[in-house]
């Protein structure tokens, strides 16, 4: 690999149109991974979407969880895709509108 490889990979990872996060802002109150339903909608207000998207195995494969999946935004063109198991936010998904 030669030096110009290595310096276009971080370039086009910056200005890909998904981005991931550990938070999320909403107003002046911060959104991170691990939080709770209430907690985020407390925060952040109701979602525009809600889409229950299937269900997982926790841990041991003893308990089943369902994922699911709200949307907030648009806000400056970007979408902002929370994933929820179970109860606690998992993912955080910026994207930009299409």
């Amino acid at each position: 690999m030669n030096m110009r490889s290595l310096l276009v990979i971080p370039f086009a990872a910056l200005f890909s149109t998904v981005l991931w996060a550990d938070t999320l802002r909403c107003g002046s109150q911060l959104v991170s991974l691990g939080d709770r339903k209430f907690e985020v909608e407390r925060k952040c207000g109701a979602p525009v979407h809600q889409d229950p998207i299937g269900y997982t195995l926790g841990s041991y494969d003893r308990r089943e969880f369902m994922i699911e999946e709200w949307v907030y935004g648009p806000s400056n063109g970007m979408l902002s895709i929370l994933r929820f198991e179970g109860n606690r936010l998992v993912a955080i998904e910026r994207r930009r509108e299409r």
